[in-house]
């Protein structure tokens, strides 16, 4: 362990780490020299070997704790061993392969149909320009699932409502179309007829602000934000949720992963798969809730 020693002596003063950093690194290489000795109570740095390693990271993995709190110690482990080569201390590097676990994505944020429902359906738009504005806008989230940046940029020419379709330009300018369901084309039509007695600076833009310009992606985050905070406390209240609760309104509804990816516009299906893992997990939760076993276990311990 006196190289152990020697190594925090040397982050300290060359590398300048906090303490807090110091003193999780030198907790992490005690916990993997006390399970190294538990394998082979002779073993000293230079037989370590990447075997021995992956063994470790494994009996990490398996007690439970965090996929970043292992990439943690695995940084931790692999300075460490740097050191070593460094000093001459070993001849090889076993934890220059040690193939450290992926963090977990968070799940994205999403609202529940009966959210929806109660904004798009209970909510006291009005009959002004705006209000028909805000809900055409808010519903254009949900039926499609366009990002922010998207939504801004439709022009009139873009919705094409005899085609049942809207035409969108994502990232890098890349086209996509999406179909259009009949409440989403009945409120572009009335929001049409509304839009074409409104003052309007840039005239190709769907949506415009008061000013009869196009509206921002600062606007439409401002007042996204302004109404879903009537159905919802949940800290994310953005243009995004919209998106993400577009997808998986769509998983949940049986939609095939590989349609969900081309109305989103990504590139990559494993993208898209975030959205089969938001749905299981609601299920797990409700499983969890609603499971006669898992009932039976909640009273049992009341009792």
């Amino acid at each position: 362990m006196d190289e152990v020693g020697q190594f925090i002596d040397y982050l300290r003063a060359e590398r300048g780490y906090s303490a807090l950093t110091l003193k999780a690194y030198g907790a992490t290489l005690e916990q993997l020299f006390r399970y190294l000795r538990a394998e082979d109570e002779h073993i000293d740095w230079q037989h370590v070997d990447s075997d021995l390693l992956r063994l470790w990271l494994v009996s990490r993995m398996e007690s439970g704790i965090s996929a970043v709190t292992v990439r943690r110690e695995c940084s931790a482990v692999r300075s460490f061993f740097r050191y070593l080569m460094l000093t001459e201390a070993i001849s090889r590097d076993p934890a220059y392969e040690l193939q450290v676990p992926k963090a977990a994505k968070p799940l994205p944020a999403f609202l529940r149909k009966a959210q929806m429902d109660q904004l798009l359906d209970h909510t006291a738009f009005g009959n002004t320009y705006v209000g028909q504005r805000d809900r055409t806008l808010l519903l254009l989230f949900y039926s499609t699932g366009m990002r922010v940046s998207e939504l801004v940029g439709l022009n009139l020419t873009d919705v094409r409502l005899s085609e049942r379709q809207v035409r969108v330009v994502g990232k890098r300018n890349k086209e996509r179309i999406i179909p259009l369901t009949d409440e989403i084309i009945a409120a572009l039509a009335a929001y049409e007829a509304v839009r074409a007695n409104q003052p309007a600076v840039d005239v190709e833009a769907l949506f415009l602000n008061r000013r009869g310009h196009r509206l921002s992606v600062r606007q439409v985050q401002q007042l996204v934000k302004e109404y879903l905070s009537t159905v919802s406390s949940q800290e994310k209240r953005t243009p995004h949720v919209l998106r993400h609760t577009f997808a998986t309104a769509m998983i949940d509804g049986g939609a095939d992963l590989e349609a969900v990816r081309q109305l989103l516009g990504h590139e990559s299906l494993s993208t898209t798969q975030i959205y089969t893992h938001t749905t299981f997990e609601e299920l797990r939760r409700e499983y969890e809730k609603a499971h006669p076993r898992d009932a039976a276990s909640a009273t049992d311990k009341k009792i």
